[in-house]
């Protein structure tokens, strides 16, 4: 029969640490002199309220951080071989269980271009009959055709959009392979509507069972009934938001009427799962108002802009918090909270077409990657933040010191693994405003923040970050301790990866074929995230720090430039001309406010 993974060298992960000196393991490039402090691990299980701060209370997602969902035990009936929504498909080799993809039947009524190899070697045909195999050398390689699938090397390479989705809808004694359903569920989105797939594979399950008796159509329901429950659970567990879309729920809850008519176990799974979902999306919705309450805080300006003599009224971070250690884990609390509400389907739907249905009023109404565009929100937020903290104070002593600290909190998020804030904190430092303070410069010993610049050069596409994601995604693998597990990818690049990959590989083929090629590579990087945000932060919370670094207000951009002139004078003509030019215009703003 034609196989339903790629083979296992596509998805592997990098190689664990050895003992021996071939493969030593990565290390920082700073020497510390003492053991990591001892942490306290929390479990945390409460939702955001809209009018509370989030980071002032327990997390609302480390239930959904869990490496597997609950099971449903039921006589006969197996739901629990689903992975959760931060589990990576990939990640480890799936048990055999009575569904799995390696023991098909020959017998598939209703699956099209579906074979089974006997221990003689012949092939049956499950529906279409004529749907025969042609197979053709390549290099080393083989590629082969099941009618409207192309595999080369036991790796499925291209289908037509028909195939896929019939590929994607169980039988009696088929279920597909975990790893095709996530991938085809996450890029799907690029061909058709989540709505529109669902409705088909629902409707094709229900179809297959039909015979013309209703009492045999019933008990041949019956034993389809658990598989159709664990895919629709695999599908809400990983991608939760799509059933913010009120026809995909529709759709959920008709199903749910059918199953009740068919099977009672597989109604009680269905139940449960749409609790679940219920749940999350629940929490999804206190989280993105509390988010958006935050930004609104945060919009407020320093009242030092009117007058810079009035800074020393105004907290700085080192009053908050002055150890750079404390600080980075602060900045690990809040990224892993921001990371583990990002849907992974986000990352496609970027590129998806145009939902004409999607301005439709409803409780479901929401931007579809609106996480992920919150999550570059706060990239910025903390490099404006750390210029603020920079251009703010008056003395020159002062800011050199600030600017130390802030080197030290970016070298603490290196050694933690936590890219993110490490590149923010550079990008914060490297802004004109900050550049520009030369007689602050000189008070700085600069040679740390050389080596994080080095680490985080862009040259050769970001060639040094690349090896160091490797050292640290390693010693996630072959972690310890909670705090060794931790990979905070530098996430805007993350996502540019991800879109030159969609765009410099055809989505589809001149034979009007879906480049499954491709859909495995967006699979495989967006699946590295999931791993990366199932990690539950092991520092404590300081909730006044947390509370500091989310509202505290920070200056635009003109605002940097001015504030940075008034510390260090212009130095030659277009410097004075540009300072007139934003204490005009800023002077004008705030007489219109």
């Amino acid at each position: 029969m034609p196989p339903t993974t790629p083979y296992a060298g596509k998805f592997s992960s990098c190689p664990p640490y050895s003992n021996n000196n071939n493969h030593p393991q990565p290390h920082s490039p700073y020497r510390s002199g003492t053991a990591p402090k001892p942490v306290k691990e929390n479990v945390y299980s409460c939702a955001y309220s809209a009018s509370e701060n989030p980071y002032a209370i327990p997390q609302p997602h480390s239930s959904y951080r869990s490496s597997s969902v609950s099971s449903v035990t039921v006589k006969e009936h197996h739901y629990n071989s689903s992975y959760a929504v931060s589990e990576n498909p990939y990640s480890s080799p799936q048990p055999h269980s009575p569904h799995s993809p390696h023991q098909h039947s020959t017998s598939c009524p209703g699956r099209a271009y579906r074979h089974t190899s006997s221990s003689s070697g012949s092939e049956q045909s499950c529906r279409n009959n004529s749907a025969v195999a042609n197979a053709r050398l390549y290099g080393h390689g083989i590629t082969a055709s099941y009618g409207e699938m192309c595999y080369h090397d036991n790796s499925l390479v291209s289908a037509s959009l028909e195939a896929l989705i019939q590929h994607l809808v169980p039988t009696v004694d088929y279920y597909p392979d975990r790893s095709y359903v996530f991938t085809f569920l996450l890029s799907s989105r690029l061909f058709l509507h989540p709505y529109e797939l669902m409705t088909r594979v629902c409707h094709l399950c229900v179809e297959q069972q039909r015979s013309g008796d209703a009492l045999l159509d019933k008990i041949r329901f019956r034993e389809v009934a658990p598989k159709l429950v664990q895919l629709l659970t695999e599908w809400t567990e990983t991608f939760p938001y799509d059933f913010r879309d009120e026809r995909m729920m529709r759709c959920l809850k008709d199903m749910t009427h059918h199953v009740a008519r068919g099977d009672e176990y597989s109604w009680r799974a269905m139940q449960q799962m749409t609790q679940r979902l219920i749940k999350r999306l629940s929490a999804l919705g206190q989280y993105e108002e509390a988010v958006a309450a935050l930004n609104t805080v945060a919009m407020e300006r320093p009242a030092s802009l009117k007058s810079k003599q009035a800074s020393g009224q105004r907290s700085d971070v080192l009053s908050v918090c002055d150890d750079p250690f404390v600080l980075a884990q602060q900045l690990t609390h809040i990224e892993l909270d921001r990371l583990s509400f990002i849907g992974p389907e986000e990352f496609i739907q970027t590129f998806a077409m145009k939902d004409p249905l999607e301005n439709h009023k409803g409780f479901f109404r929401k931007r579809k990657t609106s996480n992920l565009e919150a999550y570059v929100s706060w990239f910025n937020r903390l490099s404006y933040l750390v210029a603020t903290e920079i251009c703010m104070p008056v003395k020159k002593k002062h800011r050199a010191r600030i600017i130390e600290f802030f080197i030290d909190v970016a070298q603490e998020c290196f050694n933690i693994g936590n890219f993110n804030s490490l590149m923010a904190i550079i990008t914060g430092m490297n802004m004109s405003p900050v550049a520009r303070l030369k007689k602050t410069w000189s008070k700085v010993n600069t040679d740390k923040f050389e080596i994080l610049e080095h680490q985080m050069d862009p040259s050769s596409n970001f060639s040094n970050y690349r090896t160091a994601l490797r050292g640290a995604t390693q010693r996630s693998e072959t972690a310890h301790s909670s705090q060794e597990k931790i990979v905070i990818p530098f996430f805007s690049l993350l996502i540019k990866d991800i879109y030159f990959l969609n765009e410099g590989c055809a989505s589809r083929l001149p034979n009007g074929h879906i480049n499954f090629e491709k859909l495995w590579e967006l699979a495989k990087q967006v699946s590295e995230f999931l791993v990366w945000r199932q990690v539950i932060c092991p520092f404590d919370r300081d909730r006044r720090i947390l509370q500091y670094l989310v509202t505290t207000p920070i200056f635009s951009e003109d605002e940097l430039h001015l504030a940075s002139y008034e510390s260090e004078g212009p130095e030659n003509n277009m410097e004075k001309d540009s300072r007139r030019s934003l204490r005009s215009s800023l002077l004008h703003r705030e007489n219109r406010s």
